[in-house]
């Protein structure tokens, strides 16, 4: 298979304009949580205090998993609000909530009030969601993926 056909592959979308309404939310939602984890935006605690929370939960070392964990939240999230490379980023993002909900929140419960699991798998949903149908019609995957005339 060439490079042109891997990139036609993940940019094609066959999704209608509904991608949009779970695209632009939820990027919001993941860029300002990694926002929070990098630079301690929006009442977050940046990169050392979330290392340092990361790794007393042991995911070690926290610096490093902070910055993974941020950089895929606040890059996959713009990517999901453009529209760009929605599939490799989806994947990327619901592996981040993966890792959220077995180290974070399982044993907490459901429910978000008890900082259960709920939240992060509602976000689970919906990149794998996105995984399979790709960004939709209103998405620069999509216009990149149009082979041309």
């Amino acid at each position: 298979m060439s490079n042109s056909n891997i990139v036609q592959r993940v940019l094609a979308t066959h999704a209608g304009w509904g991608t949009l309404a779970l695209r632009i939310p939820v990027g919001i939602i993941f860029a300002a949580h990694g926002a929070q984890k990098l630079f301690g935006w929006f009442g977050g605690y940046g990169l050392e205090g979330t290392g340092q929370w990361m790794a007393s939960i042991g995911l070690a070392p926290g610096y490093l998993m902070a910055l993974l964990a941020g950089g895929t939240e606040f890059f996959g999230g713009l990517a999901l609000i453009a529209g760009l490379l929605v599939r490799p980023a989806s994947a990327a993002l619901a592996f981040a909530m993966v890792v959220a909900i077995f180290s974070a929140h399982l044993d907490k419960g459901l429910f978000v009030a008890n900082n259960g699991y709920e939240f992060a798998l509602a976000l689970l949903a919906v990149t794998v969601s996105l995984v399979f149908t790709g960004a939709g019609r209103a998405s620069l995957d999509r216009t990149l993926g149009q082979k041309p005339a």
